[in-house]
């Protein structure tokens, strides 16, 4: 509510014209017989904001507001009839596009199935496999990031290419010395994230470098690179299932809520047409 008592200083300050009429109630601002009340402006002023810059930012706001009025007032008396009759039925347009499309998004938020089994998954990728192909390279691969210098790199070495699973204790203890790591080779990805996790490999050395089953010990200036390359994908070749996976979902429901928007569509035509509420006359 203060703000309130720093609007109506502000605006005690102004010899202003827009109150040559009787001021309305709780108006701060008149534009012919558009106001602009208290409630339009109650938050535009950050708490802790100064005095002066309170002002100043009321102040900007009041006539930014009273430009547009001014502006489409002007805009409404000097086009001509045909350029506002085309403006009006866009703008009807508009609103008939941005209602429906709002009522139908409820629709199918409230009524489409969110939920998709592997089985699903695996069903639509089976029959659709073709036009899944791959933009790029895929890779597989583990890596390790650390000091050329670390004194039990030999040891290191030899555990992460053999990479037994005996090793676990060994690697809970020793990964927080690493300076980046990933295990986890299972995993496709594309090889933009290869390049940003491994600098050592560019788009010149990867047809030399990225290669099925191959093993890497590749040092910069500061680090040791250990990488095993398990498996790689080519470019325009088929999509891995669990590549692609969050992608095959997002497919099926958008195939689900254009399923349930037509018979939705037909369902409220047949409905008015039986009540009488749509006919066609001939």
């Amino acid at each position: 509510m203060n703000k309130f008592l720093l609007i109506l200083f502000c605006l005690s300050l102004s010899s202003c014209s827009w109150f040559t009429k009787e001021q309305k109630k709780d108006s701060v601002a008149r534009v012919g017989e558009s106001y602009l009340y208290k409630e339009d402006i109650q938050n535009i002023v950050a708490n802790g904001t100064s005095k002066e810059d309170s002002i100043l930012i009321i102040r900007g706001f009041i006539d930014r507001w009273a430009t547009k009025k001014l502006l489409i007032e002007a805009a409404e008396r000097n086009l001509d009839d045909k350029k506002k009759y085309e403006y009006a039925a866009l703008i009807n347009q508009y609103k008939i596009d941005l209602y429906t499309k709002a009522y139908i998004e409820e629709i199918v938020k409230r009524s489409v199935d969110t939920v998709v089994s592997l089985v699903d998954l695996k069903k639509y990728y089976n029959e659709n496999k073709e036009n899944f192909k791959t933009n790029g390279n895929l890779v597989r691969l583990r890596y390790i990031n650390l000091s050329k210098d670390n004194l039990k790199l030999a040891t290191i070495r030899d555990k992460f290419f053999s990479f037994n699973k005996n090793d676990k204790k060994f690697w809970d203890v020793n990964t927080i010395q690493f300076k980046s790591f990933a295990f986890n080779d299972s995993i496709w990805v594309d090889m933009a994230q290869v390049y940003e996790k491994l600098p050592i490999i560019t788009p010149e050395n990867r047809d030399e470098l990225i290669q099925s089953g191959k093993k890497l010990q590749i040092m910069d200036k500061n680090n040791l690179y250990l990488v095993k390359i398990s498996n790689v994908i080519a470019k325009n070749e088929i999509a891995p299932f669990e590549y692609i996976k969050p992608t095959l979902k997002e497919i099926i429901i958008n195939k689900r809520n254009l399923e349930l928007i037509k018979k939705f569509e037909k369902e409220i035509t047949e409905d008015a047409i039986k009540n009488r509420d749509y006919e066609i006359y001939k």
